[in-house]
């Protein structure tokens, strides 16, 4: 039987998601100190769901899948008939060639919304794949992740951070609270995350 990617029906989103193993597939998630950044210290895809055996399945199929000559092919024939698509609810960017593959994917699907967010953006040559993603594409978002959970925010067209609660929160233009811990953790309506008019959203942490 030939392989295919596997996609998470996360309940929060409003579409499909494909993801990878968390920590291991993240080389923006250890800091110069070799520690795991404040942000990736306490990451929800370590924790409850993702820790079951179907969920670790799917994403170790990924893993090995996105490697084969057809993945590209078989990922456009599926995120087509989507208007809205995320990458990574849990996992990142580890191999600059899986970003090429993911352009590709992004380029013959240019009637669907993409969201990546990523740290992998930290590692030069992945950075460079991830500039032609963010320049030459009008239908993906690339939303780099700061590494802090209090806050502070980092340089780029979109990014995102983390706040320990909404209280924290100071709005300023371009910037958007993510309000989905007042909709039992689900976006609903909102598309903030795939806006690329909103230069900064703004998580709690969970």
């Amino acid at each position: 039987m030939q392989a295919s990617p596997k996609f998470s029906d996360t309940s929060k989103m409003p579409c499909k998601s494909w993801s990878l193993p968390a920590i291991e597939t993240c080389p923006g998630s250890v800091g110069k100190d070799g520690k795991l950044v404040p942000a990736c210290q306490k990451c929800y895809a370590n924790k409850g769901f993702y820790k079951m055996e179907p969920a670790k399945n799917l994403r170790a199929h990924n893993l090995a899948d996105w490697k084969r000559p057809g993945w590209v092919d078989a990922m456009v024939q599926e995120i087509q008939k989507n208007k809205f698509f995320r990458w990574f609810d849990s996992g990142d960017i580890p191999d600059p060639l899986l970003a090429k593959k993911i352009f590709m994917v992004c380029y013959f699907t240019p009637t669907v919304m993409h969201w990546l967010p990523t740290r992998s953006f930290k590692i030069p040559e992945i950075a460079l794949e991830l500039d032609d993603l963010e320049g030459l594409l009008q239908n993906v978002v690339i939303r780099k992740s700061s590494d802090s959970v209090t806050g502070e925010t980092i340089e780029g067209k979109n990014t995102s951070t983390i706040l320990q609660s909404s209280k924290d929160f100071k709005p300023k233009k371009g910037s958007v609270l993510c309000r989905a811990f007042e909709r039992s953790g689900k976006c609903e309506k909102c598309r903030a995350c795939w806006n690329p008019k909103v230069e900064i959203v703004y998580y709690v942490e969970h």
